[in-house]
């Protein structure tokens, strides 16, 4: 699965799939133009900001709220190449694998790390590293066969691929 490496973007507990991508997006089935709405309703100008490779991070309940894929589609097409929470809403730590955008919990990080801090991810190992103090935090990192999923960009190009 590799490392990551990317810059900090901060959202707080109960930030629910509405929040994510709005509900006045969901006609929409073209990735990158969900993208352009990703944490609308967080912070407006977000998706003007992000750049690929960066990673949110957040608090308790990530992606609570309805169950739609178009959430997890939208953070992955805008560039976020991991979320980092305390906890994940069930649905969505499930949707989030489905689609192949890497997830992690812990509450260590979620609790240090602050906007615009650089980190690095190890996937493979669930370590998150904060570039400037060095400081490690652990996560627990996904069993292989999920690793495998997530590197095959999601559950139907791990099918078509005859893993």
């Amino acid at each position: 699965m590799g490392q990551i490496k990317g810059k900090v973007w901060i959202f707080g507990d109960d930030i629910d799939t509405d929040a994510i991508i709005p509900a006045r997006y969901l006609n929409v089935s073209v990735p990158s133009e969900l993208a352009l709405h990703c944490m609308e309703d967080a912070d407006p100008s977000f998706s003007g900001k992000v750049s690929r490779g960066d990673v949110i991070v957040a608090g308790s309940n990530f992606g609570c709220g309805s169950s739609r894929e178009h959430a997890p589609l939208a953070i992955k097409e805008a560039g976020i190449a991991c979320v980092i929470a305390k906890n994940f809403a069930r649905i969505f730590y499930r949707n989030a694998i489905n689609i192949g955008l890497p997830i992690l919990e812990s509450e260590e990080a979620s609790a240090f790390l602050k906007e615009g801090q650089i980190v690095e991810i190890n996937l493979e190992k669930g370590e998150i590293t904060e570039s400037s103090s060095g400081r490690i935090f652990s996560a627990v990192p996904f069993p292989p066969f999920m690793q495998e999923i997530i590197s095959a960009g999601g559950l139907i190009n791990f099918i078509k691929d005859g893993q």
